[in-house]
């Protein structure tokens, strides 16, 4: 890559940060476009988050993506907020225009993009949400617009009820619940939570759940526990990539104003991961 003083620069802010995939898929896409970009990450300490939110006005970058753990921390340093973003609580994307910074958050649309590609439709159907987290409102947001019934539940259940009452503030098919056994078996069952980044973490529910008419997915971007257990029992699995390579590609779309090739990132994303 061919860095000029002309070369406009994006970033990722987290900590830790590198296990990211993010800058693989956008400098690829960068390149084929022949945009004179850069994406390059950042570890970046909450005690030292707002100055390296002031560093984006200072060195004019062109925007950055917010990872953890800085998703709901960044939003009050920011200029503008995006009403779905300040609705989900966490931001994930940042525009910089001549020195005013707009958050945005891509990961439910993400998401949502990454259940189309697969053919998963959501209209109608019983959802259920383990784990209450970012990722989870983000989720969420979406998912409660079509779904028939939204059922979260989290091993912390005062979390989980916190996310249910601000959702029904715009949603009436939301609700929490004390244990995932309380629910008939739902169509599509998805895990917000960490469990499964390691191989000996424990199952996020118990696999009796799933049946071969069972969507399960995991955010976790990789070949789970529990997508090994969902297939055995021939069920639809969908793993977390998808959801990466979407919000990615919504993010760059924020950022020129143009389309990225989405297959180049996809490309760039699956080939590094393990």
């Amino acid at each position: 890559m061919d860095v000029s003083g002309r070369t406009k620069i994006v970033a990722i802010f987290g900590n830790p940060i590198e296990h990211t995939l993010s800058p693989a898929m956008h400098n690829a896409a960068f390149k084929t476009l022949r945009l004179d970009m850069c994406y390059v990450p950042f570890r970046v300490l909450p005690e030292k988050l707002s100055d390296a939110v002031r560093a984006v006005r200072s060195l004019n970058l062109l925007g950055v993506n917010v990872t953890v753990p800085h998703k709901e921390n960044v939003i009050p340093l920011l200029d503008e907020v995006d009403r779905e973003a300040l609705f989900i609580g966490a931001v994930n994307t940042v525009v910089n225009t001549d020195g005013n910074l707009k958050g945005y958050n891509t990961d439910g649309r993400g998401f949502m993009s990454s259940l189309s590609e697969e053919g998963v439709s959501t209209e109608g159907k019983d959802i259920l949400i383990i784990g209450a987290g970012g990722a989870s409102r983000a989720i969420s947001y979406y998912l409660s617009e079509k779904a028939s019934m939204l059922y979260l539940y989290d091993v912390d259940r005062p979390k989980a009820e916190s996310l249910v009452n601000d959702l029904k503030k715009i949603r009436n098919n939301v609700f929490p619940l004390a244990d995932p056994k309380n629910i008939e078996k739902p169509h599509i069952i998805i895990n917000a939570t960490p469990l499964g980044l390691r191989q000996d973490d424990p199952l996020p529910l118990n696999s009796d759940f799933i049946t071969p008419d069972t969507v399960v997915c995991d955010l976790i971007y990789k070949k789970t526990r529990l997508l090994q257990d969902a297939e055995k029992k021939r069920a639809k699995t969908i793993n977390g990539s998808g959801m990466l390579l979407w919000q990615g590609v919504l993010a760059f779309e924020l950022w020129t104003g143009v389309k990225p090739p989405v297959d180049v990132m996809r490309q760039a994303l699956l080939s590094r991961i393990k």
